[in-house]
């Protein structure tokens, strides 16, 4: 899977995941009260009034970009219509030829790590037949409880050939309250990374690992370490645009090759007619203000790169 993504990358010059990260408050007017006439004011009406959303910016930027990114939190808030939801939005965006990073950011040991992993990126097998769950290509893990707590999704992997983004350095505030803070003279992210370069080993492609990282764009200087120490690790980027990530900050998160990196930006553009730039696209073109959002993206990086 991580060659299918590299692929992808390079044949549409965009480095770019779209985070379908939905809230009500992004979702049009009109698709919730139309909804909400059908079904009524309920969480059925919710999620297919979120669905016709997502459904929308799926079909506005597919040919755009290499993959999406649906965060597990926002359908999970909705309960089991929400997880439904979430289900419908991967299927549709894979038979739309996008790659599906799910944004789950699971973590344990043993065999609940092997169940997760099972959920998301593997089968089960009842009465002789293999049933699928959510079926991601990849998935965000958080590595606190260390090797026990990773090898299970990568032996999933590899029986799938999916892949994971392993948490290093996260975009939030916060983050250093614990990922910066030194072990015998190194940050904590340095330690991690290390580590994810050695799981990374485990299971390679044909030039960069199966086993990525996450690496927020809001510290490009780690970012640029990192990418020193990770030299064959596939780094997704969280934090460009709504959360302070620049594009000329991101260029140390690539290799020479151009390669090594993915930027995620979710709310800029699933919610981008809702922005000042693009106060000419209604809501009932907040596809066409989505569709923009990516092709300024898109324009963004590529102005970055030939300034550096």
């Amino acid at each position: 899977m991580i060659n299918q993504l590299v692929k992808k990358i390079q044949e549409l010059e965009a480095p770019i995941v779209v985070g379908l990260d939905p809230m009500l408050s992004y979702v049009p007017n009109h698709l919730l009260e139309q909804a909400y006439k059908d079904m009524g004011e309920n969480l059925e009406a919710a999620t297919e009034a979120i669905w016709q959303y997502n459904k929308g910016i799926i079909d506005a930027i597919h040919d755009l970009v290499p993959a999406v990114k649906p965060q597990v939190a926002m359908y999970e808030q909705f309960g089991l219509e929400g997880m439904r939801l979430y289900l419908k939005t991967i299927q549709y965006a894979r038979k739309k030829g996008l790659i599906v990073i799910g944004d789950v950011k699971r973590g344990d040991i043993g065999s609940t790590s092997t169940a997760y992993a099972i959920g998301h990126l593997g089968k089960v097998n009842i009465g002789g037949k293999d049933y699928r769950g959510f079926d991601e290509d990849f998935i965000t893990v958080n590595p606190y409880l260390g090797s026990d707590g990773i090898i299970p999704f990568i032996d999933v992997c590899k029986q799938e050939n999916k892949g994971l983004f392993i948490l290093v350095k996260t975009s939030n505030p916060s983050s250093g309250e614990f990922q910066d803070q030194l072990i015998n003279g190194r940050p904590l992210y340095e330690l991690v990374g290390n580590k994810v370069a050695q799981w990374g080993d485990m299971f390679m492609g044909s030039d960069y690992s199966y086993i990525g990282a996450v690496v927020g764009a809001t510290y490009p200087e780690i970012g640029k370490e990192l990418r020193k120490l990770m030299p064959k690790t596939f780094i997704l980027v969280p934090g460009y645009g709504a959360q302070g990530g620049k594009a000329e900050d991101l260029k140390h998160f690539f290799n020479k090759d151009g390669l090594g990196a993915i930027v995620n930006s979710s709310r800029g553009i699933i919610a981008a007619y809702k922005l000042a730039q693009y106060e000419k696209y209604t809501g009932e073109f907040y596809a066409d203000a989505s569709r923009q959002a990516v092709l300024d993206m898109r324009e963004d990086l590529k102005k970055a790169w030939a300034n550096s």
